[in-house]
């Protein structure tokens, strides 16, 4: 008959380790190295943290930074570009690289000190007309008095639109009033709509070239990833930059016969003062150091980058591309899945979003919440 296995028999257990005080070290001994391997296991977590997911930081060297123009000289010729949002940022960048080419440029805004010394800046570089236009997209009256500014100061309507004026802020969604969440709606969605479409029986931009028919029109529309796979604590942002892309994709299909096609550029972080100042209640050199680590290919876009795209989609080279939305984020969407802050600011106490809210106000002068 098979004798059972006794416990004092079990190998795992060293000789005599019944007796209570040699039974009750050797559990204090193993315990100890669970504890151990716990706490190497928890210091490898931390120094990979998984709420915001890094890119290898060396990346950067194999994708080296062109600011030179990607078209032939010459290649906008003929053409004339309103650029909204134009006097500061990317509206700049895209500004300045369709005048290097040869388009006359109008820089449509809101601060009229700001536009001027853009205009004379650009100008000056490129040697091309760059004409200042005061400009709230916001107010669809405002945007048609403009457009016949437009029409009067170039006899003619322009044949390039890139609608870039932005309104943007990271907050807790909780925080947010009524009010700041219009304000990003009107600047964002319905300034895209005044100036591309009809509101309100105002004959506006679009209207007016399909009217007259006498000639196309490509419009770019600069949006961001987060429009589709949502954006924390840019809610007001993400709901209108996802408009925006309908819209495009809408029209793209429905006004192609009046000679007009449409598209998106959707950025990543490429930094400028403006748009990083109120996204992050850090220093811009911070904020750029944070962000480079989230992309893939190691560091942030610049403005010279976007331009170069921009310009070719808004040339003929680009004739047939229509509905098309270009992600332009070094890949850092299948990263953070679209979004650049959210895990990160998760991390934020409650309590500290009054003082996010009162660095940012500070740099923008206009930011009201709750």
């Amino acid at each position: 008959m098979t004798k059972k296995a006794s416990f004092a028999s079990c190998s795992c257990l060293p000789r005599g380790s019944l007796h209570s005080s040699n039974f009750l070290v050797f559990v204090l001994l193993r315990l100890v190295f669970v504890l151990f391997r716990l706490a190497a296991l928890w210091f490898i977590i931390l120094q990979f943290p998984f709420h915001i997911k890094m890119a290898c930081k060396h990346a950067a060297k194999f994708f080296p930074v062109m600011k030179t123009p990607a078209l032939p000289e010459g290649s906008m010729h003929g053409k004339f570009a309103l650029v909204t949002g134009g006097g500061t940022g990317l509206g700049r960048a895209m500004a300045t690289q369709l005048s290097r080419l040869g388009a006359t440029v109008a820089i449509a805004g809101r601060r009229t000190d700001v536009l001027q010394k853009t205009a004379d800046d650009i100008h000056l570089e490129t040697k091309g007309k760059v004409v200042p236009i005061q400009m709230d997209v916001s107010k669809p009256e405002i945007v048609t008095e403009s457009v016949n500014v437009v029409e009067k100061e170039f006899g003619r309507l322009p044949n390039i639109v890139i609608n870039n004026a932005a309104g943007n802020f990271i907050m807790a969604s909780e925080r947010l009033s009524a009010n700041a969440v219009r304000k990003v709606v009107e600047i964002v969605q319905l300034g895209t709509v005044n100036v591309t479409t009809e509101i309100d029986a105002a004959l506006l931009t679009a209207r007016r070239l399909a009217s007259k028919r006498a000639h196309g029109c490509a419009f770019l529309n600069i949006s961001t990833p987060y429009a589709r796979s949502g954006g924390p604590f840019v809610m007001p942002s993400a709901m209108s930059k996802a408009a925006v892309e309908n819209l495009t994709k809408t029209l793209a299909a429905e006004w192609a016969q009046y000679g007009m096609r449409f598209n998106v550029i959707a950025p990543g972080p490429i930094p400028t003062e403006g748009a990083f100042g109120r996204l992050s209640n850090m220093t811009m050199e911070e904020t750029v150091k944070l962000m480079a680590k989230t992309v893939p290919t190691g560091r942030c876009g610049e403005p010279e980058e976007i331009a170069n795209l921009a310009a070719y989609m808004c040339s003929d080279y680009a004739s047939w591309m229509n509905g098309s939305i270009i992600d332009f984020d070094g890949g850092q969407q299948f990263l953070n899945h679209g979004s650049s802050f959210g895990d990160f600011l998760h991390k934020v106490p409650k309590g500290e979003w009054a003082k996010i809210e009162e660095v940012i106000r500070k740099r923008t002068g206009k930011l009201k919440t709750k």
